[in-house]
């Protein structure tokens, strides 16, 4: 077989090293879209977090008209995607791209984020990083508060020694 009548579009390969996928001589193996990457290919990834994965037996979508600006092109096409989570009873509504296939991995990976948060709580990777984006958050404001107010001496001390102000 020839290595060249398997060749995929960029985006449709990946490489590993696992025993999954086909293996040529002298190649890596090729993963395809639905299978399951190694813990190598995952490690260097900010989006992929160890969360709950989604059954689609237990998941009810929908599509429905847009909203929005955008006339035409979002108010009469069916794009937007209500994707709800039966066991938990969380619904995700997402019209963020015009494209229905982009609508609904975007929804999976929402509601993907929402059950882990729905099941796990405290000990999500999702409510732990809006933790740690908070705390950050609050840091960044007080540094800038202090260097407000060390700006404000100054600017007192200035015109206190030279009588004049700016």
């Amino acid at each position: 077989m020839s290595w060249a009548l398997l060749r995929l579009p960029a985006p449709l390969v990946r490489t590993c090293s696992g025993s999954q996928g086909i293996r040529l001589p002298g190649k890596p193996a090729l993963l395809f879209p639905g299978v399951a990457a190694t813990a190598v290919q995952v490690a260097g990834r900010k989006d992929c977090r160890a969360l709950l994965p989604l059954n689609e037996r237990e998941l009810e979508e929908q599509f429905v008209k847009g909203h929005g600006p955008g006339g035409q092109a979002t108010n009469k096409t069916s794009n937007c995607v209500v994707l709800k989570h039966v066991p938990s009873g969380l619904v995700v509504k997402c019209h963020q791209t015009r494209s229905v296939d982009q609508n609904r991995k975007i929804a999976r990976q929402i509601l993907q984020e929402k059950v882990d948060v729905f099941y796990n709580g405290e000990n999500s990777p999702v409510h732990k990083e809006k933790l740690e984006a908070g705390r950050r958050k609050r840091e960044r404001k007080k540094r800038a508060k202090e260097t407000l107010e060390k700006k404000r001496l100054l600017k007192e001390l200035w015109e206190a020694s030279h009588g004049e102000k700016l």
